[in-house]
């Protein structure tokens, strides 16, 4: 992989990628530490991407491993910082609160779904999931939202 083509990459799926870390983090400034973490662990273990088509599923999980390590370095320390507030005005914001209420096992792969297009297969290998479980959740997930909207 070259200099680039991973430059391309990066910057195609560079909002995919915000929003996914958002969904784990909910925090503007750590979700860039976290892009930023991630472009260069992945540039560092480039070698270990054997089909570049795979790119955008690979370089997830490596951002979602970084989310993960921010929040356990950040459970440690609580300030009135930490909590989030919107950057984005959501279109629905009983939708928006509803979904922050999910739990991030079931908010993750709802997100992947249905806002940044990924197929199940790509959720599964994305989070290391059998495919049944990523159906799952995301059938889990949707009922939990129509019980919190109220929708039928």
């Amino acid at each position: 992989m070259d200099k680039d083509f991973f430059v391309k990459e990066i910057e195609a799926h560079s909002g995919m990628l915000y929003r996914v870390a958002y969904t784990i983090l909910r925090n503007d400034d750590a979700c860039k530490d976290a892009l930023q973490d991630t472009a260069l662990k992945a540039w560092e273990k480039r070698g270990t991407l054997k089909e570049l088509r795979y790119f955008r599923t690979w370089i997830t999980r490596i951002l979602i491993n970084t989310c993960y390590d921010t929040q356990r370095k950040r459970r440690r320390m609580v300030s009135i910082e930490d909590v989030p507030e919107p950057q984005v005005a959501a279109p629905d914001i009983s939708l928006a609160m509803a979904l922050q209420s999910l739990p991030e096992k079931l908010r993750l792969p709802l997100v992947l779904y249905y806002s940044e297009g990924l197929t199940y297969a790509e959720i599964a290998q994305t989070l290391r999931l059998p495919m049944a479980t990523v159906r799952g959740r995301i059938h889990r997930a949707k009922g939990q939202l129509r019980k919190e909207l109220g929708a039928e």
